[in-house]
């Protein structure tokens, strides 16, 4: 890999860098080289199937058309479910790649000028026995249920999908996916869904309205769709297709989907969403200083539109918006010399972030390293530092997103504060799809205050060179007018993910003075070398293959050096020779990592104070779950060693209890115990506790709660939510939240109380 003109061009006026660098450089190269070296190597011992090309003859599923409307009840008993026919037998993804599938799926298709409708049938020999859900959450996890997912390429560009997804109780889980790559997992679209448990399988009927879907305007009478539907039957962790497709993809890499023929669709017309919102809220405050009223009431209304101009293009308009239903962030005690990125959770910014937000791609095994840069982040709108939220005025978003182009803006306006001042936000976004599945980008974000602005000017790209490697990468610039501070940041990531091995290769940096007051960078002034491989095991010499399923050791270095004057400051080297993956969905890994630090400033995690010098250090780690399907699972994430120049026992314990999908409770409970660490040699143990429940009468009437207390500085909270989607997308919301603190300046006990009620009205034109 050669970098030498972003670094040159980054740092041309810091030689010192650029020779330690290159120092270090021959090592790095020498080191990917053993890597992919191994890595084909890896082959001559595999016995899984190969990465395979899509079929030219792609598997067919013809739609029937009715004139009559469906009773969607789950059923399947309505005289129009026996004219079409069923779709041919489905292939095995898992855990045996094109083998037939153990538990047969069934699906028949059926449409009207108001519907496209499915009935699916996901035969199994245990019936109601065989079942596995542990909650009613709508985008559930899908590790932890059976499912059944529809996927659509509307626009037949083999880049693109909406994605369907039900479990057998019927609750809903909807996406978007772009290049299999990027996702809006929390888009929400409007369809319903009823299904029914026998003693030989379960059924799932599906209703999805023409205006929810996307597909091409065409003078042709009749569409042929790119479709792919996939099973998980979780209880031996069997995933069969539709159409095939290779197990280290998705259902939603299109270039591997079959057809659903004989669409007569109506033509795809502008259609508008109105869901305007009414609240009312008491406030009550003790220990606050003398300028927080103790009691308030207040009201408020709002709402939202969406308006579908074309099946390409998106307008949607905010005013007075309202998140009071939004999930909370979950405290996290943090010992790394990393940021902690908590996620967005707020609907409106929800839809179509993939779009706004290119970054770093970090996958869910920890391939890309801790770095991560994003230019855009959503939540530096609407919230404080802490995660309070800021009043939005009003906003808009416009997106267009098409085989070729994609675009879109948004603007918001915040409203001024005693502790923040009203606030003007730009972003600006435009990508070109050419070939088969590259991109390149441009994004802008403007931040304009009374004190100035701070402008973010960003070029991504992403190029697939083949099925299973890719290149991504990220050059943003930022300049900040009322301090006249101008930085840098950058990624570029190649990545070769197959059924053998998964390697990738991360370089990045950061420089001093970049300051995204609209995105996130989780550190500063680095520049950053994460290459990594996980080799994936499963041939004939794999014992008891009954419980486990795949052998996956793997070696995850991270380097880093201090931009601005070429030191070098950290070295990890994740080692994993243990990591099993089990038939059920379990999995248990151990590491062993040498660490070294080389602290230029005081670093003070969780009131640990630890002066600057350098550090050599080892930790072990145990990481591991049991079946997360059962009514009652364990995770544990378990640390231990040396700690700078100390010691320290880390973990962090999650117990699931789920005797019925109904009722869900989830414990946590983090430790971090220092051992003569830091000045003066301190022995300290921060104690993190969160229980979360939900408890659920059925897919749309449901009572949510948590409690969480930090040790750390004493705070604790809890959240009581009732929720009725009393018809789609339309909730009633009664919401209990309380919060304390200690104010160690003011040597008191903080407590806040707030009670809100709140109904959503969802009415489609």
């Amino acid at each position: 890999m050669n970098c030498k003109g972003v670094y040159f061009i980054a740092y041309r006026k810091s030689p010192q860098l650029i020779f330690k660098f290159y120092l270090f450089l021959p090592m790095l190269q020498r080191l990917l080289t053993v890597l992919i070296v191994f890595a084909f190597n890896v082959n001559a011992f595999s016995q899984s199937a190969e990465i395979f090309s899509p079929d030219s003859i792609k598997k067919e599923l013809t739609a029937v058309k009715i004139e009559t409307s469906l009773h969607i009840d789950g059923i399947l008993n309505e005289p129009e479910w026996q004219l079409p026919k069923t779709s041919s037998r489905f292939t095995q993804i898992e855990p045996y790649q094109g083998a037939a599938p153990g538990f047969e799926t069934f699906i028949k298709v059926l449409y009207n000028k108001q519907f496209l409708y499915f009935g699916v049938f996901s035969q199994d020999s245990l019936g109601k026995k065989a079942i596995r859900a542990t909650d009613f959450k709508r985008d559930f996890n899908y590790l932890a249920h059976d499912l059944i997912t529809l996927t659509f390429d509307g626009f037949n560009d083999n880049r693109n999908a909406m994605c369907f997804a039900t479990n057998a109780y019927g609750v809903q889980r909807d996406y978007l996916s772009f290049d299999d790559l990027y996702f809006d997992i929390d888009w929400d679209g409007l369809w319903k869904v009823r299904t029914a448990r026998t003693d030989s399988g379960w059924y799932a009927e599906i209703a999805i309205p023409w205006q929810t879907l996307r597909y091409k305007k065409t003078t042709d009478s009749v569409q042929n769709w790119g479709f792919n539907m996939y099973r998980n039957r979780r209880l031996t962790n069997e995933i069969s297709a539709f159409s095939p497709f290779p197990r280290v993809f998705s259902a939603s890499r299109m270039e591997y989907a079959g057809l659903l023929k004989n669409l007569k669709p109506p033509p795809p017309k502008s259609n508008i969403r109105i869901q305007p919102y009414v609240l009312t809220s008491i406030d009550n405050y003790k220990g606050f200083d003398s300028s927080t009223k103790p009691h308030q009431t207040n009201f408020k209304f709002g709402g939202d539109i969406k308006w579908a101009i074309s099946p390409n293009t998106v307008l949607d308009l905010t005013a007075n918006t309202d998140f009071a239903q939004a999930d909370a962030d979950l405290q996290v005690n943090n010992i790394t010399r990393f940021s902690v990125f908590f996620p967005e959770k707020r609907q409106f910014f929800l839809e179509n972030a993939s779009l706004f937000s290119p970054s770093i791609q970090i996958a869910a095994d920890g391939s890309g390293g801790f770095m991560h840069i994003q230019p855009f982040f959503s939540r530096s709108i609407g919230l404080d530092t802490s995660g309070n939220p800021i009043p939005i005025v009003a906003g808009g978003r416009f997106v267009n997103r098409s085989p070729k182009n994609n675009y879109g803006a948004i603007i918001i306006r915040q409203k001024a504060t005693d502790n923040s001042p009203g606030t003007n936000f730009f972003v600006g976004r435009y990508s070109k799809n050419f070939g088969d599945e590259n991109r390149l980008g441009t994004l802008v974000t403007i931040k304009n205050t009374p004190l100035g602005s701070n402008i973010g000017t960003t070029m991504d790209g992403f190029f697939r060179l083949s099925q299973s490697q890719s290149i991504n990468t990220i050059l943003t610039y930022t300049n900040t007018t009322n301090t006249n501070k101008q930085g840098f940041a950058g990624f570029a990531q190649y990545y070769n993910s197959t059924n053998h091995y998964k390697i990738w290769w991360t370089e990045s940096i950061v420089t001093k003075d970049f300051d995204p007051q609209m995105g996130f960078v989780s550190r500063s002034d680095v520049i950053g070398t994460t290459p990594g491989m996980n080799w994936y095991y499963r041939g004939k010499h794999l014992p008891f293959k009954k419980i486990l399923r795949a052998f996956e050791p793997g070696f995850l270095p991270e380097l880093y050096f201090q931009a601005s004057t070429g030191k070098f400051i950290e070295r990890s080297l994740y080692f994993w020779p243990v990591w099993f993956n089990f038939q059920n969905g379990a999995y248990f890994g151990y590491s062993i990592t040498p660490v070294y630090q080389n602290l230029t400033d005081t670093f003070r995690p969780l009131n640990i104070t630890i002066l600057p010098g350098a550090y050599h250090y080892w930790q072990q780690e145990i990481l591991f779950t049991t079946d997360p399907s059962k009514f009652v699972s364990l995770a544990g994430d378990y640390k231990w060693g040396t700690y700078f120049d100390g010691r320290i026992i880390s973990a962090d314990w999650k117990l699931q209890f789920a005797p019925i999908p109904h009722i869900s409770v989830l414990a946590e409970f983090n430790r971090n115990h220092f051992m003569h660490v830091g000045v003066p040699k301190s022995n300290s143990t921060i104690d993190l506790y969160i229980i979360q429940g939900r408890f659920a009468l059925n897919p749309r009437l449901q009572l949510i709660a948590f409690y969480q207390k930090n040790a750390l500085d004493q705070s604790e909270s809890y959240n009581i939510r009732f929720s009725w989607e009393y018809k789609p997308l339309s909730y009633i919301y009664f919401i209990y939240n309380h919060g304390a603190v200690n104010d160690l300046l003011h040597s008191i006990r903080q407590n806040e109380d707030h009670v809100m009620a709140k109904i959503s009205y969802l009415k489609q034109l």
